[in-house]
């Protein structure tokens, strides 16, 4: 193509190298120039790739919210030949999505002189859009013959051990940043009323946080609380932006500011006045520095609890006499990925590039890739710590694609509580939703250690939320679901009120007159103390008389059938997804709807969920919470307690003004898996006789 990517300069014809034989090509990327804007703030955060033949073959390190970055990186490649171009592109990174295209040029090797380094100036096009203007790249080559071809090809090898072991190093961090967002002040009005409905946004290198919008306000409260992770590459500074939630428009910007962190002293938390840089304004904050550790990437021959010693350091780490030091160190989960076995082929040659993707909150680690293999063996070992036993591990595995994103094989999504250590198991993966199989299974070795204790007391307090949530979007199947599982709630509150009333409507002599005589007892003794009891008498009846959920089981399966469709319908309503846009308002407003229903429902069945057993774990310690109540109220006078709970709840912000305020009972609710999520999380059988069509709703129980 003419001009497309041509390099500025350093082409001669007359002193060209032969296109065979084996070449020292020095690549050293300069910079960049005007370069595309993909984000909302009018920015990018560019990175290059270089391939050749197809394969690629480096990558440089992203540059945030740059439109003129800097990158000074060289690299070494050894070559056969000449006849192939060197493909360069460059893309804007998007942590959790899928990285954005900003332009590629081509640069080619038998044009250019030999033995002296060659500046090139490569102008970036869109080969869609050829008259669009995406900026340059700079960079400077060096080609020269190589007489050592085998020599060569040991460089090459030695390079790409390096480039691997800095890979598995990049992933691991050195250390927590807690953050506690606790206001802002003074905020500049955004809106015609004079007010601002505030948010704000949070970056440390590729990792992202927006806080929770705040309406109509210039003073606004939020005080949130989140864990940023701390990496050897990361240049440790912390990117803070403010924002203005407007609906149906572009959000409005407030301000930004910057953290050094490294200005920071370790284990000790700092209050701090932030001042907003572009506009009048302050962001108060509480940081808080803490060295990691327990994360670790290892082969299987040097896993840390297979070191008989090193594993009673952690036991003795996590026992009872540990229990009330360093509460947010509630234990480790050691993760052995061994191999699958029947991935999907995901390449046209009818193979795929796996690897696999472990995600525990918001702590990620992968494994290195294995090419051309549909039953890769990884054979890693990793470590994570645990905050929350009620976490869910997620593994993900993924074919590598190095034109773009990668893409999805499989996922299965596993409770911490539901794990038996020591166990090597098979899991069959299932689609993105979690609702049926896909090809393949994965085989993993899973080690839980942790404090009950310590786990007992993170039940009652607000769950670490994922820094990047998807985008909620208007679906008629999600808002059909959720109305139908409130309906399902509703149901049952009104059966039970029928059964009530058919007592007074003497419908069954013999219930009625044993109805007739519990309520007389009941009442004439009744003491405010008999209400827990009786709420631990029915987990108790629960626990040893509780029949099958066979049943109940084969309900919530119905309720989910249509959510296998939902992808082939949601890719017929994309087409109307212009005509979407023009209607922010009503989306808005059935989105509020939708996750309204959702909430609703997720709470009356994790009600129902606590009672029934479904994690042990919660039904235990909420046996423990009223087996308390119950003493407490049989022994203490109610206005005493009464009037302790009224002293703790008007004394609170004064004894501590940067609190943040929280509700135990919802928190604890909020551990408890709906029945969405019980079904997200159920096993599936394996059964290599079937397909994954035939097996699509067979539940192991």
């Amino acid at each position: 193509m003419p001009g497309f990517g041509a390099p500025s300069s350093g082409v001669s014809s007359e002193r060209s190298l032969p296109s065979s034989g084996m070449y020292k090509m020095e690549i050293e990327l300069k910079r960049g120039n005007n370069l595309a804007v993909r984000d909302r703030g009018g920015s990018s955060d560019p990175y290059v790739k270089f391939k050749l033949a197809g394969k690629e073959v480096f990558r440089s390190k992203t540059i945030h919210k740059n439109l003129n970055p800097v990158w000074d990186e060289k690299t070494t490649l050894i070559l056969d030949c000449l006849s192939d171009p060197l493909y360069v592109k460059v893309f804007d990174y998007d942590f959790g999505l899928q990285d954005d295209f900003m332009g590629s040029a081509y640069l080619y090797l038998e044009s250019l002189e030999q033995q002296r380094s060659i500046p090139v100036t490569l102008v970036l096009k869109d080969p869609q859009h050829l008259d669009q203007d995406l900026g340059s790249l700079e960079l400077s080559v060096t080609l020269t013959p190589k007489d050592s071809p085998l020599e060569e090809r040991r460089d090459s090898t030695q390079q790409s051990l390096r480039l691997s072991e800095l890979h598995r190093k990049s992933q691991l961090w050195r250390g927590i940043v807690s953050i506690a967002l606790i206001e802002g002040r003074s905020l500049t009005p955004m809106d015609p009323n004079g007010l601002s409905d505030p948010y704000v946004k949070f970056r440390l290198g590729h990792q992202k946080y927006r806080s929770k919008t705040v309406p109509k306000t210039l003073s606004p409260q939020w005080r949130e609380q989140f864990d940023l992770h701390l990496f050897e590459e990361t240049g440790g500074v912390l990117e803070i932006t403010v924002w203005d939630r407007d609906t149906g428009r572009r959000d409005d910007f407030i301000g930004r500011c910057q953290l050094d962190l490294s200005t920071l002293s370790k284990e000790q938390t700092h209050h701090l006045d932030l001042p907003l840089e572009e506009s009048r304004g302050f962001v108060v904050l509480l940081v808080t520095l803490t060295a990691s550790a327990h994360v670790s990437i290892a082969d299987l021959s040097v896993t840390p609890l297979d070191d008989p010693q090193e594993r009673r350091e952690i036991l003795k780490r996590y026992g009872a006499l540990k229990s009330f030091s360093n509460f947010r160190d509630v234990g480790i989960v050691q993760v052995k990925v061994m191999r699958a076995e029947g991935l999907m082929a995901a390449d046209v040659t009818g193979k795929s590039d796996p690897f696999c993707v472990l995600e525990l909150t918001n702590d990620r680690l992968q494994t290195h890739t294995v090419y051309k293999n549909l039953n890769p063996e990884w054979n890693k070992a990793f470590t994570f710590n645990i905050k929350d036993i009620h976490s869910v591990l997620e593994v993900t595995v993924f074919d590598e694609d190095r034109d773009r994103s990668a893409d999805f094989l499989g996922k299965v999504s596993i409770p911490l509580l539901h794990i038996r250590n020591g166990e090597q198991k098979s899991y069959v993966l299932k689609n993105k939703e979690l609702t049926g199989p896909t090809k393949g299974v994965i085989f993993l070795e899973i080690d839980v250690i942790y404090n009950i204790v310590k786990a007992a007391m993170k039940s009652i307090v607000p769950a670490e939320q994922k820094y990047i949530e998807e985008e909620p979007k208007v679906s008629k199947q999600l808002l059909q679901q959720n109305f139908n599982r409130v309906k399902r709630c509703i149901m049952v509150l009104i059966s039970y009120g029928t059964y009530i009333n058919s007592c007074f409507e003497w419908e069954s002599a013999q219930r009625s007159i044993i109805s007739f005589v519990m309520f007389v007892l009941v009442v004439w003794n009744f003491e405010l103390w008999m209400l827990p009891l009786a709420l631990l008498l029915l987990l108790i009846w629960n626990c040893f008389f509780c029949c099958s959920r066979d049943s109940a089981d084969t309900s919530m399966e119905a309720m989910f059938d249509w959510e296998d469709e939902e992808e082939d319908k949601e890719d017929k309503e994309s087409e109307h997804k212009g005509f979407m846009n023009k209607l922010y308002a009503i989306q808005d407003v059935f989105i509020s709807v939708q996750n309204a229903l959702d909430e609703v429902a997720s709470y009356g069945e994790r009600i129902k969920n606590t009672v029934n057993w479904t994690v042990p774990f919660l039904s235990w310690l909420a046996i423990a919470a009223l087996c308390s109540a119950t003493v407490l109220l049989y022994l203490i006078p109610l206005r005493y307690l009464v009037l302790a709970w009224g002293v703790n709840k008007f004394t609170k912000k004064l004894r501590d003004p940067y609190m943040i305020d929280n509700n135990e009972l919802l928190d604890f609710l909020s551990r408890v898996p709906s029945d969405v999520q019980v079904m997200h999380y159920r096993e599936l059988k394996v059964d290599p006789g079937q397909s994954p069509s035939k097996r699509r709703r067979t539940i192991q129980s």
